[in-house]
């Protein structure tokens, strides 16, 4: 790697999918590592094998896969955590042992119990033992960005002479600005012998909003890897956003003089991907990937983006894999059309997956005059969505009536194709579907979100419903797509209650289970 490139190490299927809410399935996690793979992120954080079964087999599934970035698993600094690692990223071509231990003084005092002796011990036993199974190994710090210095490079000298490859300093609970981190990389660089053989690395919390700022900063101070997630997403306030630093580092690049491998033109078309499988959608004026990022309403913009785009825009909307097409297809486009457009909106699907998506597609231009590159969008993201069974929605009719209670009647098949059609009543046409759908499976929840966006424009656009449940001490997510509001709740409802049933079948052995141990934080 030349001095001026800078890896990018995507944590979302780790530190990401620990944020509240965004746990992903098996399947939703392969998706999104072959989108990582298709946006040629440099590493991508598969998980953390040790915090269950289910953990253990989405990191191993993902490394088996091979797809061409460095697979990573994170361990803390004990041999199960690291031999679990081991045996679940070894598929890939090229893995990764990430371990960590903290080092700063409010969490050897209160959390570790540890001397500061100690702590270094761990640290080097973890990284000699981890460098015996796997020539990459990286080492972080936790809380590094609010440990001693003087102490804080004494572990870091430590964990070179170990034979750690990278070693990482995390700001894990986002406390530090950018001119004070800037100083803590040129001291480790100063005080550290070796510094400059090994990779430094940065991991960012964003609580101040400033991840981005603080990744920057040790980027121009020396470290060249970068920890990140798609749309920014993890604990609390998230993580540092990937899109955002990338196109930092690429729009600016006179003046940081660096690059990344990341192919831009990716970056909208994974954003989407990951935001409709966590139900975590960017706020409007999120940077990069917002509905707004490449919108001028006030007038005087428009009349400067008319006379010449760089006026107001710094970015090209395409750099980011943005469309600036409108309407797109109708009712009587062919299959070909409609490969071509989603191709060009930066998706990838199999004959199976393309199938699916142009028979809904076909469905949707049945309901709406015209169809926008937005409802193709959210087509393509339920292609490979969508439930596998014990429960089909077949048909769904309700009534509502002001001052009255709201009726709602629908049709399921089961998985030998018998039919059960059940009537409910309730406040509104949501909840009388909702408890018509608890009615027919036997299965009761707690709604505790329900989330709704438009899909495209116009008064026929498609509904993107998510919603969060509780049921059995768990927390569950679905996704739905319709015309129809009460239709895509309804199945996002139904995506929850086959995931349960499934799980059932399965003993609990799905990976949307509440980890049996302490969630990793770094």
């Amino acid at each position: 790697m030349g001095e001026n490139q800078v890896r990018i190490f995507d944590t979302t299927l780790r530190d990401g999918e620990q944020a509240p809410g965004c746990s992903m399935t098996l399947r939703e996690k392969l998706r999104v590592a072959k989108a990582l793979s298709e946006l040629r992120v440099d590493i991508i954080e598969a998980g953390f094998p040790a915090a269950s079964p289910g953990d253990f087999d989405a990191v191993k599934a993902i490394a088996d896969e091979n797809l061409g970035p460095v697979i990573c698993g994170l361990a803390r600094c004990n041999p199960d955590d690291i031999e679990k690692v081991h045996k679940a990223v070894h598929g890939a071509e090229r893995h990764r042992i990430h371990v960590f231990v903290a080092t700063s003084k409010i969490h050897r005092e209160h959390k570790l119990k540890m001397a500061k002796e100690e702590i270094i011990k761990s640290a080097v036993g973890a990284i000699t033992m981890a460098r015996e199974l796997c020539d990459d190994v990286e080492f972080s710090p936790e809380d590094a960005s609010r440990t001693e210095l003087s102490y804080l490079a004494e572990v870091v000298s430590a964990a070179i002479e170990a034979g750690a490859s990278t070693v990482n300093i995390p700001d894990t609970v986002g406390y530090t600005v950018p001119a004070e981190f800037d100083e803590l990389y040129r001291y480790l660089k100063e005080h550290v012998a070796r510094i400059d053989e090994i990779t430094l690395s940065v991991h960012c919390h964003n609580d101040l909003g400033m991840a981005v700022a603080n990744s920057l900063a040790a980027v121009r101070a020396g470290a060249r890897q970068i920890e990140c997630t798609i749309n920014g997403i993890g604990e609390r306030a998230g993580n540092c956003s990937l899109e955002e630093v990338v196109m930092a580092i690429k729009t600016r690049a006179e003046f940081f003089g660096l690059e990344t491998g990341v192919d831009t033109t990716r970056l909208y078309p994974t954003s989407r991907l990951v935001s409709s499988i966590t139900g975590m959608h960017p706020p409007r004026n999120k940077a990069i990937v917002g509905e707004n990022a490449f919108a001028h309403e006030a007038g005087i913009h428009q009349h400067g983006m008319l006379q010449h785009a760089s006026t107001y825009e710094i970015m090209r909307p395409q750099d980011v894999g943005l469309s600036r097409s409108n309407l797109v297809l109708g009712k009587h486009s062919g299959r070909h059309a409609f490969r071509d457009r989603v191709r060009e909106l930066g998706f990838e699907l199999d004959e199976f997956e393309t199938n699916r998506a142009f028979q809904e597609f076909k469905k949707l231009a049945d309901k709406k005059k015209d169809v926008y590159d937005g409802d193709i969008e959210a087509i393509v993201m339920n292609a490979d969505n969508v439930s596998s069974g014990p429960w089909t929605l077949k048909s769904l009719e309700t009534h509502t009536l002001s001052e009255q209670p709201a009726q709602a009647t629908l049709t399921l098949i089961d998985e030998d194709g018998a039919e059960t059609t059940i009537s409910a009543t309730g406040d509104g046409p949501v909840a009388a579907a909702f408890l018509a759908l608890e009615q027919a499976t036997g299965v009761t929840l707690v709604l505790k979100n329900f989330e709704l966006h438009s899909a495209s424009v116009g008064e026929d656009a498609q509904g993107e419903v998510t919603v969060t449940v509780e049921y059995d001490g768990k927390s569950y997510r679905g996704n739905g797509t319709s015309v129809d509001i009460v239709e895509a709740g309804s199945r996002a409802c139904l995506e929850v209650i086959n995931r349960i049933l499934r799980r059932r079948q399965r003993d609990d052995s799905d990976i949307d289970s509440t980890a049996s141990m302490e969630r990793a934080t770094i």
